[in-house]
């Protein structure tokens, strides 16, 4: 019996933990976002893209989104932040207009608790917009409304357990 029970002990630990994936079905890994995402002024309409996560460690009390555009100097630019996702969460549809119960949105760069879409000026070659799913330690994550994008991500970083990310592109 001993001999089973280590058996199946070893067996299980050398298991890999599953990933954490994100994912969207409005654009591809690395593809370019649809203009129906781009910012008005972009000629866009705003509209955020489905996404859909899995993979959330078990310990995690809450998860963070974030939409980056990695191309702006020096620190990024925040398009989107989403504190406080429940960990039993696994996605936003097309178009959250609405955040599910409990999560809230926090101002980023452009000044807006919601969703901006990306707005890269003329000639600055091809952006890559960053979104990032964070498992959490904890509930309640406080990030100051119009931080330095690169400071956000670099406390993420430090506290969360986990995250994965998709990149969508945008070429002005």
């Amino acid at each position: 019996m001993r001999m089973l029970a280590a058996v199946l002990t070893i067996l299980f630990l050398s298991v890999p933990a599953s990933a954490m994936t994100i994912a969207s079905n409005d654009f591809k890994e690395g593809g370019v976002l649809p203009a129906v995402h781009i910012y008005p002024r972009c000629g866009g309409q705003n509209v955020s893209p489905e996404l859909h996560w899995s993979g959330t460690p078990a310990n995690a009390k809450s998860l963070v989104l974030t939409m980056i555009d990695s191309d702006v100097k020096p620190s990024g630019w925040s398009h989107w932040i989403v504190v406080d996702l429940a960990p039993s969460s696994t996605g936003l549809p097309h178009g959250a207009s609405a955040l599910p119960a409990g999560a809230k949105a926090v101002a980023s760069n452009f000044g807006d608790a919601s969703y901006d879409g990306p707005c890269p000026p003329k000639g600055t070659g091809r952006h890559h917009y960053v979104f990032t799913i964070w498992a959490m330690p904890m509930a309640g994550v406080s990030i100051v409304a119009d931080a330095k994008a690169a400071d956000v991500e670099a406390m993420l970083a430090r506290s969360a357990i986990t995250h994965a990310s998709v990149t969508g592109t945008v070429t002005p």
